[in-house]
């Protein structure tokens, strides 16, 4: 079943010199549970994608869909909680609260959303993404690879349909940037999360269940493990 996907899903940007087609009739499907990545050249629309996909930006025209609905049909306040309910983002600078220690940052959306922490399934993914000795440290006193595993449990937290997660290695050396994304794929296996990672990274690409090749705004070919 698709967890998420898009429907000739167009932007265009209008520019002195011309229009800029960021995206250009982009049409893809995820499956639930799968870890999936976004690759292709700088500039080559994979970031724009994934902001529709996260509902952060508004296409031209085309749809969006993620767990049936139509993120481009909700008006600001639902899509908001819409959003926080079932989107997880992971981005490059970690966006970790820094006044808020581990644990607070990890539980932070459902406490925005008014609910509790599943303490069992928080459990988990303490102990699988090795925070466990982390929960009472201030962002400023991790390393980037810890603040980025910080990151991920707390888009795992709040159980979403689908996590997001633009250039997670950006700032990571090599070594950490692979052992963060094999967490990531240990965690999308272990609490069925479906991901979708945008990276330039080819090494990183290969880790991942399939991949989705961007070019010039329009999918031009990709590679399925499954196929």
């Amino acid at each position: 079943m698709n967890v998420l996907e898009t429907r000739e899903l167009k932007k265009i940007y209008k520019t002195p010199s011309g229009e800029v087609r960021a995206l250009d009739g982009v049409s893809i499907s995820v499956e639930d549970g799968a870890f999936v990545s976004i690759t292709g050249s700088s500039g080559s629309g994979k970031t724009t994608l994934l902001n529709m996909l996260g509902g952060l930006d508004n296409p031209t025209c085309g749809r969006v869909i993620v767990r049936g609905r139509d993120i481009g049909r909700l008006e600001n306040d639902e899509l908001t909680v819409f959003r926080r309910r079932n989107i997880g983002f992971v981005f490059q600078n970690y966006n970790l609260v820094p006044v808020l220690n581990v644990y607070e940052n990890i539980v932070l959306p459902l406490h925005l959303d008014g609910r509790e922490a599943d303490a069992e399934f928080l459990d988990r993914i303490i102990d699988t993404l090795k925070l466990r000795e982390k929960l009472d440290s201030m962002p400023h006193m991790l390393s980037g690879g810890q603040q980025q595993r910080v990151a991920i449990a707390r888009a795992l937290s709040a159980k979403p349909a689908v996590i997001l997660a633009d250039e997670p290695t950006g700032n990571l050396d090599s070594v950490t940037g692979m052992e963060v994304v094999g967490l990531m794929k240990a965690g999308a296996a272990m609490f069925h999360q479906t991901i979708v990672l945008v990276t330039h990274n080819e090494e990183i690409a290969q880790m991942t269940d399939s991949i989705i090749r961007i070019e010039d705004g329009k999918v031009r070919g990709g590679w399925n493990e499954k196929q």
